[in-house]
């Protein structure tokens, strides 16, 4: 070693960085492949993703900032994992990656080699490898820039001084951009002029079109990703999503990634705030209060019922809800944790709500990662009408408790009390009937449907992959396709019955530590499907290590595992440290096994030594 090279604040642990596998090939780089020899001297951090993940679409947000500043050292690869069936498919993934603006090289792992190969249990999860070709760190979950950044710039110190550090353009090559009137549309909402109105997503706009779907009325919105008030050519949206007329004449929009809720004057083209700061919510921030003072998290779709706006908000897996006479909001149904769980508001578990619609005593709601379609009566109480969990999806007509979905982001009421369910993944629009309990089939080769508006006797659908809304006569008779079913292709982890030793990983980031000034800062929470799978050990608590007590005669099942840790700068001479909250979700898939492990290790950030 170079004698001048400065020593490691801490002596990380290193292991050899495995190569890059993927069948479906490199994107954003002109064509051309890479391995991890071509990137050798540049800091690599590996995004595991999957593009249905909400959280997954938060950690690309987070990564933008470190992106920009560390161009010239640090290369960040997108390493696509699916979830759903869908997502393997390679024009999905290129679909995505310009939907979402990401601007860095992907690689397409439809079979999840490289997944495998690093370990990786949940999406999102990052890797740091050092220019060297080692693998120093690993996250799972949001939360983790700031720790990655600073781990970033004590690499590039240790590595410019030993002479490993190579600095220089990025192997990221921009695709052309297509001329389509939209681009990856989200939500369409009908006007009371007979207009539509649509949230133009990857343009960062709002389109009003007249009633033929295709020509351009108006835009709203400056088409810069920002968050800006002000005139229809100033105002600034970040991805916009669901659209809701409310009894003033105005639209409320679910302005995603700004985490907020914005106002359209029709007349006047006025764009204002009328919820949110701008900022995500983290676990322990308020949960109610005046509008403009909460925080938010990926708002989605929202719909008027009851009174108050509701609002799917896909980033904590909840329903909020916006009261327009009082200006406050807060949460309305949810626990935060995700899942399909029915029953009272309080104690319901979603899984990225997206799409909602109110008759006058349902608020119907499509949760997408449950592949479900629920709804919430006038009481509050949360119930199923199709759908059985995270991991079971595909596309079956028939009983409703026999029938699936696959990944929903839409609901429409239809007018005979039925209601119609943009069916994404699957590329359909689906019915269910509560008269009859019936799942059914109303159209077929709609790219990645988001949304359905009625106009007169026709449905107007959103075709998000296909830039385009699309009209369709209401079929008297639903059609009629052959059965598919499918579960999450991840294996599932052997373990042995009887005692489990689970264990989270975390290491406070260089320069912090636990905050501990107001009780314990860590948290876990754990449970089961089915829930007979734990004899022992479920339940919150505040140590991030715990026993668990399998049952021999529940041969698999699902371990759902929810952990927080907040650490904070840890230097006395600060009056106010900067604190920060790591928090994943995981759904561990296992098997029961004589020769199985019985220790469960889940990286939420460091290495698991």
């Amino acid at each position: 070693m170079n004698d001048s090279a400065p020593a490691p604040a801490t002596r990380r642990v290193r292991v050899r960085a495995p190569e890059l596998i993927g069948k479906g090939g490199w994107l954003n780089t002109g064509g051309a492949p890479y391995t991890l020899a071509d990137l050798r001297g540049r800091v690599v951090i590996l995004d595991f993703w999957t593009f249905c993940c909400i959280n997954c679409l938060h950690v690309l947000d987070e990564l933008r900032e470190l992106e920009e500043k560390h161009r010239d050292t640090v290369v960040i690869i997108g390493v696509h994992s699916p979830k759903f069936v869908h997502e393997a498919e390679h024009q999905a993934v290129v679909d995505a990656v310009e939907r979402y603006g990401v601007e860095h090289p992907v690689l397409d792992d439809p079979e999840l080699a490289t997944w495998k190969q690093y370990a990786v249990r949940a999406w999102p999860t990052l890797v740091v490898i050092d220019p060297e070709g080692y693998v120093v760190a690993q996250h799972a979950g949001e939360g983790h820039a700031h720790a990655i950044a600073r781990l970033v710039e004590e690499l590039e110190a240790e590595h410019e001084a030993k002479g490993t550090l190579r600095r220089g353009d990025g192997p990221y090559v921009a695709p052309e951009p297509e001329p389509t009137v939209l681009r990856f549309p989200g939500k369409a909402l009908a006007l009371p002029n007979g207009n539509l109105l649509v949230s133009d997503t990857t343009r960062h706009q709002l389109v009003e079109l007249a009633e033929d779907g295709e020509s351009v009325i108006r835009r709203i919105g400056s088409g810069a990703r920002g968050f800006v008030d002000g005139t229809a050519a100033e105002a600034g949206f970040s991805e916009p999503q669901g659209l809701a007329l409310l009894a003033d004449g105005t639209v409320v929009v679910a302005d995603t990634v700004n985490h907020a809720l914005r106002r359209l004057d029709l007349s006047s083209g006025e764009v204002t705030t009328l919820a949110g700061t701008g900022r995500q919510w983290w676990r322990g921030s308020p949960t109610s209060g005046p509008a403009r003072e909460v925080d938010l998290s990926s708002p989605w779709d929202v719909a008027v019922f009851g009174g108050r706006v509701w609002i799917a908000m896909a980033g904590v897996h909840q329903l909020w809800a916006y009261d327009p006479v009082r200006g406050t909001v807060g949460v309305a149904a949810g626990t935060t944790n995700e899942g399909l769980v029915d029953g009272p508001a309080d104690q319901a578990w979603f899984a990225q709500p997206s799409g909602l619609a109110a008759t006058a005593d349902r608020l119907w709601l499509a949760d997408s990662e449950t592949s479900a379609l629920r709804w919430v009566d006038l009481d509050g109480t949360v119930h199923t009408a199709v759908g059985t969990g995270l991991f079971d999806f595909g596309h079956r007509d028939g009983p409703a408790g026999q029938a699936l979905l696959q990944h929903p982001l839409g609901v429409t009421a239809l007018p005979d009390g039925s209601v119609a369910v943009s069916d994404t993944y699957n590329h359909a629009l689906r019915r269910y009937d509560p008269a009859t309990g019936e799942v059914t089939t109303l159209a077929t080769d709609v790219r990645e449907p988001s949304d359905a508006v009625l106009v007169g006797d026709d449905i107007v659908v959103v075709e998000s992959a296909r830039h385009r809304l699309t009209r369709l006569r209401l079929p008297e008779e639903a059609v009629r396709v052959e059965a598919v079913a499918h579960r999450t292709q991840r294996a599932a982890t052997e373990v042995a019955p009887g005692e489990l030793r689970l264990d989270v990983i975390f290491q406070a980031p260089a320069g912090q530590k636990l905050d501990t000034r107001h009780g314990p800062s860590t948290r876990l929470l754990v449970s089961s499907t089915p829930p007979g799978l734990l004899r022992g050990g479920e339940g919150a608590g505040t140590d991030l290590s715990r026993v668990l007590e399998l049952d021999p005669a529940v041969p698999e099942g699902v371990l759902h595992v929810s952990a927080m840790a907040a650490s904070c700068d840890d230097d006395p001479a600060t009056e106010y440290p900067a604190c920060h909250v790591h928090q994943q979700d995981w759904g561990v898939p296992v098997r029961l096994t004589a020769s199985g492990t019985d220790r469960l290790p889940l990286v939420l950030a460091g290495m698991d030594e």
